[in-house]
C-alpha cells in the first residue's frame, strides 16, 4: 500500500542572510589568520549558497552586529545556550511549516491520528511535538513518534514510519514534522571539514499529511503517493561523516571521502534497488537528492549517469535555502510538484554511518 503525501508545507525563520554576510561574520571566530583567509573565502564560495535564514538572526537588514548577537568572538556559546534557543525557536517554526500542510490538505487537525517528529539540532522535552498538539489543537490521544538524531536523510526515515502507519491502519492520518536549527551548530576555530559545515547549513521546517493512497492512482495529483522506501549502509565509512554533542554545540565531521565513497558505492546498490520495482535509472523522470554540497551532488551525478540538469532543482534549493538537514529533501519534492514535474521520483538523502535512504515517488 502507497502513502498518499495529501499536504506539504514548509517554513522558514523570519530572518535571512546572505552568504557573503554569513562568511564576514563567521569568519571573525571561525578564521583569524589573514594567511588562511583566501581559503576561507573560497569554500564559502564554493558551497553553492547564495542565501538562507537562520533562528539566531534578528533582522535580515542593517549592520551585521545588529543582526545577530548569539555568536561573539570572544566566546562560543554553550551547548545549554544553543539548546535554549532550539527550545524558544522550534515550536513556532514547526507550528507554521505543520499549519501550512493542513491547509494544503484541507484535512481538519482534529482527524490527525499519528503524528511523527523529525529532528537532529536539538533536545528538550516536552518536545515540539507537544506544542503542535497543543497550538494545533490536534487530539490529545494522537500516537506520537520522534525521528531523532538521524541526520539529513531524517525526513526519508519519517516518511517510512507514516508509511508503516497507514499500511498497519488504512484509517489513519498522519502528520509528519520535520525541523532543524543547524545555524545554532556554527563551530569556532581553524578546522576545514568544520568551515565547510558552517558553509552550507541552514534552518527550516517542512510538513507532510499522510494517509492511505486510493486504490485507483489517477485520483491523485503527481509525485503525491510513497510507493516503496529503501536504505543502503556503505561499509567502512563511520568516520567519513559523523554528528556528535560537544560542549559547544553538535559537532559535525563531514569528510572529504564522502563524494568519493558516494560515486565508489551508490550506483550497483541504486540500481539493484530500482530493479526491484521494475525500475532503472532511465525510467525515473525526477529526482529529488538532498543537497548536502555541491559535491556530494556531483558525486551523485556520476555514481547514477546523470547530467548535472537532472538535478537543478537540487542545486537551486541549496542556492536559496542552504543545507537544512532533514526538511531539504522536502523542499524540493514541494518545488518539483509546484512545477508539475512527472514521476516517476526517486527522494534521496544521505547521513552518518555512511547511510543513504530513499523513497520512490510515483
Amino acid at each position: 500500500m502507497s502513502l498518499l503525501i495529501a499536504g506539504l508545507g514548509k517554513a522558514v525563520p523570519r530572518h535571512r542572510i546572505t552568504q557573503s554576510d554569513a562568511a564576514r561574520i563567521t569568519q571573525a571566530f571561525a578564521c583569524d589568520d589573514a594567511a588562511r583567509e583566501r581559503l576561507f573565502q573560497t569554500l564559502y564560495r564554493r558551497a553553492g549558497v547564495e542565501s538562507r535564514h537562520s533562528a539566531v538572526l534578528t533582522s535580515s537588514e542593517g549592520d551585521l552586529d545588529s543582526r545577530q548577537s548569539f555568536f561573539q568572538v570572544e566566546a562560543a556559546p554553550s551547548t545549554a545556550e544553543r539548546m535554549a534557543v532550539y527550545e524558544a525557536s522550534s515550536g513556532e517554526l514547526a507550528v507554521r511549516a505543520a499549519s501550512a500542510a493542513l491547509l494544503d490538505s484541507a484535512m481538519a487537525p482534529q482527524s490527525i491520528t499519528h503524528l511523527v517528529t523529525v529532528s537532529c539540532t536539538g533536545f528538550y522535552s516536552p518536545g515540539f511535538d507537544i506544542h503542535l498538539i497543543k497550538q494545533l489543537d490536534l487530539p490529545r490521544d494522537v500516537a506520537r513518534t520522534h525521528v531523532g538524531f538521524m541526520g539529513c536523510h531524517g525526513a526519508l526515515n519519517g516518511l517510512r514510519v507514516a508509511k508503516s502507519f497507514v499500511e498497519a491502519d488504512r484509517s489513519a492520518r498522519v502528520l509528519l514534522c520535520a525541523l532543524e536549527l543547524c545555524s545554532l551548530h556554527h563551530q569556532y576555530g581553524w578546522v576545514p571539514d568544520r568551515i565547510v559545515s558552517n558553509a552550507l547549513f541552514a534552518d527550516g521546517a517542512a510538513a507532510v499529511v499522510g494517509m492511505a493512497a486510493a486504490r485507483e492512482p489517477a485520483s491523485h495529483r503527481a509525485l503525491s503517493r510513497v510507493i516503496a522506501t529503501g536504505a543502503f549502509l556503505i561499509d567502512d565509512s563511520e568516520d567519513a561523516m559523523t554528528w556528535r554533542i560537544g560542549d559547544q554545540g553538535f559537532v559535525m565531521t563531514l569528510s572529504a571521502r564522502v563524494p568519493d565513497l558516494i560515486s565508489e558505492h551508490l550506483g550497483p546498490w541504486l540500481r539493484r534497488w530500482l530493479a526491484s520495482h521494475g525500475l532503472d535509472i532511465p525510467s525515473i523522470a525526477s529526482w529529488a537528492v538532498h543537497p548536502g554540497g555541491p559535491r556530494i551532488l556531483s558525486a551523485f551525478t556520476e555514481a547514477a549517469g546523470l547530467r548535472r540538469e537532472s538535478l537543478e532543482v537540487s542545486y537551486q534549493v541549496l542556492a536559496e535555502y542552504g543545507n537544512m538537514s532533514s526538511p531539504t529533501v522536502l523542499f524540493i519534492l514541494d518545488r518539483l510538484r509546484g512545477q508539475g514535474a512527472s514521476g516517476p521520483c526517486v527522494m534521496l538523502g544521505f547521513g552518518p554511518g555512511l547511510a543513504v535512504e530513499c523513497a520512490l515517488i510515483a
